[in-house]
C-alpha cells in the first residue's frame, strides 16, 4: 500500500521521517593545508522527499560523503557527483585544475545492462524526490524506460520488495473474491444479485488498492511527474478502498449490532445509567449520515495526502497516517458494541478478527513513522527489511483479518432479514461518484506547480 507511508506500500500509502540525524566521517587530508576536515551527512526535512540526506560537504578535496558497500563501484579522490535540484557541489581540491561537470544523475548513465534499470545508484546520485530515509543505496535511475521498470522487479533494488510485498497479497485477494463472487462461494445467489453489490464494491477497494500500490512502485522512475502522479493515484485507491469498507460495513455488519438497535440501546442506558431516552432518532440520523461522512472523509484523505507532498509541508508522514486513520473510525460502533454488549458471545468470529486487524495496522503504523529498523543501522536494510517492506505485510494481514468478518457478516445478512437491502445507487452509485471526486481532486494537484515537479 503506496502507499500512507511512501511517496507509498505502496507506496504505501512515500516513506518519510521527521527526525534528524547525523554521520559524521572523516575527510582525507588537503595536501597544501593539511589540515584534516569532515564531511556531513545530515538527514533534514526536505521540501520534495520529506527527508532526505543532505548533499553538501564541509571539507576541501574530501572524499565522497558516504563510502560504498562492498561490491559497489567507488568514485574517484576529490570529485564528487553534484546533488540534483540542488545548488552545492563538491569542490576540487586547493590548486588542482577544475573537473569538468559531472553528468546529472537523473540522465541516462553511458553503460547499462539491455533490458535492465542500469546500474543502481545511491541517495546522493538520485533526485531528492527519490530520496528515503535512512535508505543509502539500490535507486534506480530516473527516465527508466517501462520495460527497465519491468525489468527491475526481478533485480534486487530498494523497491523490488515494496512491489512483491503487495503483488502476491493481490493474486491472493483476487481469487478469494473470484471464489466469493463468481464461484458462489458466497451463497447459493447470482454473483449479480444485489445482495452482493457491497460486496462487489468492497472487492474493488481491496483489489485497486494492491493494484495501484504495485504500479506506484514499479513504474516511479519514469519521470518526476508521472512518480508524483502514480502516487496521488496511490492515495486515491487508499480513500476509495476506505469507502468501500464502510459500505461492506454499512450494509453486512452494522445491522446486527445491538447498540444500532433503538430499543435494545435505550433499555441498556435505562438499566445502567437510568435515562429513559429514545435512542430511535439519533440512530435514524446516524444510519443515513453514515456514507455521506465516510465519503466526505475519503476526498478529504486524498486532498490531505496530496497536499503532504509540497514542499510547504514539514511532517509528512505524521500527516498520511493520521488521514488514514480517520476513515477507521467508521467502524467505532463495532467497538462500542464489543464493550456494552458481549460482543465476544455473540459474535465471536467479528470480535477476534476485528481487534486482529486493528493490532496489525497498529504494528503497521509503528513501522511507517518510526523508520525501524534503517533508523537503526541505515545502509543494511536498503534492500531487504526496511520499514515499508514491513508496513506492506502488516498491513496485508489487517485486511485478510477484515476480510474474514466481512465474510461472515455476508453470511449472517444472506440467512436474516435485513432492514435495508443494497441498492445500486446506495452503493456503485457512490463508488462511481467517488471515483469522479477523488479524479478531480488528482487532476488539481497535477496542474499546480508547487505541488508536483516537473523534469
Amino acid at each position: 500500500m503506496n502507499d500512507a507511508g511512501r511517496g507509498g506500500g505502496g507506496g504505501g500509502g512515500r516513506r518519510r521521517c521527521s527526525g534528524e540525524a547525523q554521520i559524521h566521517r572523516n575527510s582525507s587530508s588537503s595536501s597544501s593545508s593539511k589540515e584534516s576536515g569532515f564531511a556531513l551527512v545530515s538527514l533534514h526535512h526536505n521540501p520534495g522527499s520529506g527527508c532526505c540526506f543532505s548533499k553538501r560537504h564541509a571539507a576541501a578535496g574530501g572524499r565522497p560523503l558516504l563510502q560504498p558497500h562492498a561490491g559497489e563501484p567507488s568514485r574517484e579522490e576529490g570529485a564528487r557527483m553534484p546533488a540534483v535540484g540542488g545548488s552545492d557541489e563538491g569542490q576540487a581540491p586547493p590548486g588542482a585544475a577544475p573537473s569538468p561537470k559531472p553528468a546529472r544523475s537523473s540522465g541516462r548513465p553511458p553503460s547499462r545492462r539491455e533490458g535492465g534499470p542500469g546500474p543502481l545508484l545511491r541517495w546522493d546520485e538520485v533526485p531528492d524526490d527519490f530520496v528515503e530515509c535512512f535508505i543509502l543505496s539500490g535507486y534506480r535511475r530516473l527516465h527508466c524506460t517501462a520495460q527497465e521498470c519491468l525489468a527491475s522487479v526481478l533485480q534486487p533494488t530498494n523497491e523490488t520488495l515494496n512491489f512483491w510485498t503487495h503483488f502476491v497479497p493481490l493474486l491472493l485477494f483476487a481469487a478469494k473474491f473470484c471464489r466469493l463472487l463468481l464461484l458462489r462461494g458466497a451463497g447459493d445467489v447470482p454473483f449479480h444479485h444485489p445482495a452482493l453489490l457491497p460486496l462487489w464494491c468492497y472487492a474493488s477497494g481491496v483489489l485497486l488498492t494492491f493494484a495501484m500500490s504495485c504500479t506506484a512502485h514499479v513504474f516511479s522512475c519514469l519521470s518526476l511527474r508521472l512518480r508524483a502522479a502514480f502516487f496521488y493515484l496511490d492515495y486515491a485507491s487508499i480513500s476509495y478502498y476506505g469507502f468501500a469498507s464502510t459500505v461492506a460495513y454499512y450494509y453486512y455488519l452494522l445491522p446486527g449490532l445491538s447498540l444500532l438497535e433503538p430499543r435494545a440501546l435505550s433499555r441498556y442506558l435505562q438499566q445502567r445509567l437510568g435515562w429513559h431516552v429514545d435512542c430511535s432518532a439519533p440512530l435514524a440520523a446516524y444510519s443515513a449520515l453514515v456514507l455521506p461522512v465516510a465519503f466526505a472523509l475519503a476526498v478529504a484523505c486524498t486532498v490531505a495526502c496530496c497536499k503532504s507532498r509540497s514542499e510547504f509541508c514539514a511532517y509528512p508522514f505524521a500527516i498520511r497516517t493520521f488521514v488514514f486513520v480517520m476513515p477507521l473510525s467508521m467502524a467505532c460502533p463495532i467497538m462500542l458494541e464489543s464493550l456494552l454488549f458481549d460482543l465476544q458471545g455473540h459474535n465471536p468470529t467479528l470480535f477476534v478478527h476485528f481487534y486482529r486487524r486493528y493490532f496489525w495496522l497498529l504494528v503497521a503504523a509503528f513501522f511507517n513513522v518510526s523508520k525501524i529498523p534503517e533508523r537503526i543501522q541505515p545502509g543494511l536494510f536498503d534492500i531487504i527489511g526496511h520499514s515499508h517492506q514491513l508496513f506492506h505485510i502488516f498491513t496485508f494481514l489487517s485486511i485478510y483479518d477484515q476480510l474474514f468478518y466481512v465474510e461472515e457478516g455476508l453470511q449472517q445478512f444472506l440467512q436474516g432479514h435485513a432492514p435495508a437491502s443494497p441498492t445500486f445507487a446506495g452503493t456503485v452509485g457512490y463508488m462511481l461518484l467517488l471515483i469522479l471526486c477523488l479524479g478531480l481532486v488528482i487532476r488539481r494537484f497535477l496542474n499546480v506547480p508547487e505541488a508536483c515537479k516537473h523534469d
